[in-house]
């Protein structure tokens, strides 16, 4: 189980708090500029913070928490880096282990041939969406594999940070870009990533 460490201070202080406005502030050496975040939306607890965790994998592990809208970098004594993501709406969740076969910054999106057939709004991007802010893939895309085969699973970034905390997506598990950018540059390929499947926690 998580407990927070670095926990957002509650009030009318915490949206204007220095180190939440750095860490959210907007990012300007990227090819494609990136706004600041309106918190506003966000509950603070899943804004990134250093927490308490235990759980059964080595250092460095990704896990997924999506019943509870949790994503956990695992450090060492027992604590992790704890960022709120959006995950699959009821049919479209995926668990399992995986491991981060590549990483792109700002990546293509390629829908898969499913979502363009029942998604109108994706059929648009059948040969790939460019990157860029509006890119459902956001600033960046770790790609999850089992076994060398893709699973079309992603850890990416969303320019629909509001949806945090929500279960909307078509299955990835999405992440303020801010955050993604974060992980991106903490995490390398070959990264172990757990899915926790429903009612599992750790």
């Amino acid at each position: 189980m998580g407990s927070d460490l670095m926990r957002p201070r509650l009030g009318a202080s915490q949206r204007s708090d220095p180190l939440y406005m750095s860490m959210y502030g907007p990012v300007t050496d990227e090819p494609f500029p990136l706004p600041a975040i309106d918190l506003r939306p966000i509950d603070p607890v899943y804004w990134r913070q250093e927490v308490y965790y235990s759980a059964p994998y080595p250092v460095g592990t990704i896990v997924v928490d999506p019943e509870n809208h949790f994503l956990y970098l695992t450090r060492a004594d027992g604590k992790a880096l704890r960022y709120g993501v959006g995950v699959g709406r009821d049919g479209f969740t995926w668990s399992g282990e995986a491991v981060i076969a590549r990483k792109a910054k700002w990546p293509t999106w390629y829908p898969p041939a499913e979502m363009v057939a029942r998604d109108p709004r994706a059929r648009p991007f059948a040969d790939g969406q460019p990157p860029g802010p509006t890119n459902a893939l956001g600033a960046r895309a770790l790609y999850l594999y089992q076994d060398g085969r893709d699973t079309l699973y992603r850890l990416h970034g969303t320019a629909e940070p509001w949806t945090i905390g929500t279960s909307a997506s078509s299955g990835c598990i999405r992440l303020m870009n801010q955050d993604i950018i974060d992980l991106y540059d903490r995490v390398p390929v070959d990264t172990k990533v757990v899915v926790l499947g429903s009612g599992m926690t750790v």
